[in-house]
């Protein structure tokens, strides 16, 4: 498998989990409706692990543009390989609201409330405010590239490491998650936008491209942030 593949691949794993477990809590007449945050959080944290195990061996599972473009700024990652990644990583995304939206078919048009359609596909702020919302987005995402640079370098029985990092998108979400959903990652929130945007999705209403940049260039900011701060403080 090319690393192009995996990334492809590994980022739609990431989105079917993560927005199937969305889904699951916020449609209508789902078995798993109003299960509420910690199921979603830790959906999303499972979500991150089995991808990661994967692919990880293919092409390292970054899955993220906002990770991706943070190791390369570190000198971890080269730069070359950065569009491929973040093109990989988008396609996926894409592809994971696609099959979302097909495993929960007949539940779109059970479900009125617009904001619950797109939020399996998409995040959205809690309190809509752009300082805010940017803000959160930076943090959120400063605390993943760090804790995930930081777990790297702990020796961790073979196999082990996805699985903490799955631990650590629990943390994030539970504990940062709530102002704007925690996208943390360009790709997660933007590829399956687009779905939302051109699926046939019954009275799905708007893809709120007014906030969309915010989970797009918040990550970004937050993670090279984040992997700037490991490499000065931590490495020296």
């Amino acid at each position: 498998m090319t690393p192009f593949l995996a990334e492809l691949i590994g980022t739609m794993i990431l989105i079917i989990f993560g927005g199937g477990v969305v889904a699951g809590v916020v449609l209508k007449k789902s078995k798993a409706e109003n299960s509420g945050w910690i199921v979603i959080t830790v959906g999303w944290g499972l979500a991150v692990a089995i991808a990661a195990y994967s692919v990880g061996s293919f092409s390292g599972a970054h899955l993220n543009p906002a990770l991706t473009i943070a190791l390369a700024t570190i000198g971890n990652f080269p730069w070359a390989d950065v569009p491929s990644y973040i093109v990989a990583q988008m396609i996926g995304a894409f592809l994971g609201g696609v099959v979302v939206w097909l495993h929960y078919l007949p539940h779109w048009e059970a479900t009125e409330d617009q904001g619950a359609k797109l939020g399996v596909f998409a995040t959205g702020p809690a309190i809509r405010n752009t300082l805010g919302n940017l803000i959160s987005e930076i943090v959120g995402t400063f605390m993943l590239v760090l804790g995930i640079l930081a777990i790297g370098a702990n020796n961790f029985a073979d196999g082990f490491n996805p699985f903490v990092v799955g631990l650590l998108i629990v943390a994030i979400g539970v504990s940062l998650g709530g102002p704007t959903g925690y996208a943390i990652n360009p790709a997660r929130d933007l590829g399956p936008r687009i779905a939302h945007a051109v699926l046939p999705i019954p009275g799905k209403g708007s893809s709120d491209w007014g906030y969309a940049w915010i989970p797009v260039v918040g990550p970004i900011i937050g993670g090279v942030l984040g992997g700037l701060f490991y490499k000065i403080f931590f490495l020296g």
